[in-house]
């Protein structure tokens, strides 16, 4: 059941992300020549007016074709003789729609929630004395923590919502933090934070203010969860980019079909399904908006770099030296897919 679900986020995700393409090419004018739902052989096809609309069979791909994206062509209406500022927006809108429809999910998400969580602290583990007073097991309170700071950095890294908490405590790598904290309206730099509940034995050894759901905090809280999923993702890319990330961590498609597969497993109830999925989704459609704009020949920031060069010259590069460029970056692309395959199937064997 997880791989049909793993099927319908994929399917979704490409389909926003190509109809992005497609509806801002139509609207600026270009000639689009296929508007294809998945890859591979075709299943249906049916035409409306100048442009073919496909379903193809395997469900983890799909393309926005338009003519002369490529080469020169005579046509007005190709994609490479359309104004400088109209190709842009096109190959920016891909990744807006997954943007969109990851704060779609975080919204869906955050509206689960009984009360929404915010940055701020409420208390640390302790216990009442019989004199009144208070002993506490939180060394994040002994080093300098206080009731009422909101966190705003730990370790330099900026916090915009509950789900950056929780990542940073899922990667800690020393015992002593530097954190920023707003209080009182001003923002203190604490060195030599610890967190340890001695009581429990526990990392995280304070607690979070909630506050009462509404339009508003709901909005709030679902932007600053989309950001702090884009933030992960950032993170992420660039602990793979200084080595930070081992090789054998890398995942691809399979591996996250076996992630959702057994989020899914996991699920207590119809409700934990839906919200697991959802963040899943969530989390996927931003990872793809981001990784789609990376300036890496054969994505959509590749060419949009190649705008920008445009922009420079003032003269376009050479449709034949371009596809030169994003063919070497396909080819790397799906190297990295295969060994990120292999390690995914290596995974799964060993489990």
């Amino acid at each position: 059941m997880g791989i049909v679900f793993a099927l319908i986020i994929f399917g979704l995700i490409v389909t926003i992300h190509e109809f992005g393409h497609f509806i801002c090419a139509k609207l600026s004018g270009i000639k689009v020549l296929e508007f294809s739902v998945g890859m591979g052989p075709k299943l249906l096809q049916k035409r409306f007016g100048e442009t073919a609309y496909s379903l193809r069979l395997l469900p983890l791909g799909g393309f926005c074709a338009m003519e002369g994206e490529d080469s020169s062509e005579d046509n007005p209406r190709s994609f490479r003789n359309a104004k400088l500022w109209k190709r842009m927006i096109v190959l920016v809108a891909g990744a807006c729609m997954n943007f969109l429809l990851g704060i779609v999910m975080c919204t869906i998400m955050v509206s689960m929630f009984e009360v929404i969580p915010t940055t701020r602290i409420s208390g640390f583990s302790g216990k009442i004395n019989d004199d009144g007073s208070k002993t506490f097991y939180a060394q994040s309170y002994h080093t300098g923590l206080r009731h009422g700071d909101k966190i705003v950095k730990i370790d330099g890294t900026s916090i915009y919502s509950y789900l950056d908490i929780d990542y940073m405590f899922a990667t800690f790598s020393s015992d002593t933090h530097e954190v920023v904290v707003k209080r009182d309206g001003q923002r203190i730099k604490l060195d030599n934070v610890t967190f340890h509940d001695d009581a429990s034995g526990e990392l995280m050894d304070f607690g979070l203010e909630y506050n009462d759901k509404s339009v508003l905090s709901v909005m709030r809280c679902s932007g600053e969860t989309a950001l702090s999923m884009g933030h992960i993702v950032g993170m992420s890319l660039k602990q793979m980019i200084t080595g930070k990330l081992s090789k054998d961590q890398i995942s691809g498609p399979v591996g996250v079909v076996s992630s959702i597969n057994d989020t899914t497993q996991q699920a207590e109830s119809t409700e934990d399904l839906v919200f697991m999925l959802v963040y899943m989704t969530a989390l996927i459609t931003i990872n793809v908006g981001i990784f789609n704009l990376l300036p890496i020949p054969g994505l959509d920031g590749g060419r949009l770099l190649f705008c920008f060069i445009e922009l420079v010259r003032r003269k376009p590069v050479k449709p034949e030296h371009e596809g030169y460029v994003h063919l070497a970056g396909m080819v790397l692309l799906f190297g990295v897919l295969i060994f990120a395959t292999f390690n995914d199937i290596m995974r799964i064997i060993q489990k």
